[in-house]
């Protein structure tokens, strides 16, 4: 488990002092399951704060903190919602899309050849031309020189051996992966929906 001081420092924790006069671009909520979940953590589960207050005015969602940004009408003044949940818990697919983003997540943005995060790409580690498919179970991340070094044969033949061996990831793995990862803007509301998991030290 991740120390508590690594995601300070990666996650840079916006203050509510500045919410008065943040702009309301800057004012997404955080989305969570019924459960108090997050709905993903990589990419973080947002929504624009339009779509927040349109969803609490449908009952969709329950209001867990708010901004001290306040949005006005002619019959309304409402804060605007920094975290809401879902009222419906949403079950998450057991498996995640195969798609370029979750590869890289699985394979945590390094290179599995050299370990480098540069220029990453994919490679098929059986190639194409032996009969290699285009699967989770036969693709991961390549820089791009380790790519072109290995060229059309196998990591065995080019003596290029792979740091992890690629495994169709679940949905839960996943979201593990992702939590190493979190992002550059989060407002204090969310510190405790986010990270309630972490390991505390004494």
């Amino acid at each position: 488990m991740f120390k508590a001081e690594l995601i300070e420092g990666a996650a840079r924790f916006r203050s509510a002092d500045e919410d008065p006069t943040r702009n309301l671009s800057a004012c997404p909520a955080l989305v969570l399951n019924a459960d108090y979940t997050p709905l993903s953590y990589y990419p973080l589960s947002l929504w624009p704060w339009q779509t927040a207050i349109k969803a609490v005015f449908l009952d969709r969602v329950d209001i867990v903190a708010s901004y001290d940004r306040e949005v006005h009408s002619p019959s309304l003044d409402m804060q605007i919602p920094s975290v809401i949940a879902l009222r419906q818990y949403v079950k998450q697919s057991e498996f995640p899309a195969f798609t370029r983003f979750n590869v890289f997540l699985r394979d945590r943005f390094q290179c599995q050849y050299c370990g480098s995060g540069d220029h990453l790409t994919f490679d098929h580690v059986i190639p194409r031309r032996l009969g290699g498919k285009t699967t989770w179970e036969n693709i991961i991340t390549a820089c791009s020189s380790c790519n072109m070094k290995k060229g059309g044969r196998t990591p065995k033949q080019a003596h290029m051996p792979i740091k992890m061996k690629p495994i169709r990831p679940t949905s839960w793995q996943l979201q593990q992966y992702g939590k190493m990862f979190p992002p550059h803007y989060l407002h204090e509301t969310w510190r405790d929906w986010l990270y309630w998991d972490i390991e505390l030290e004494a």
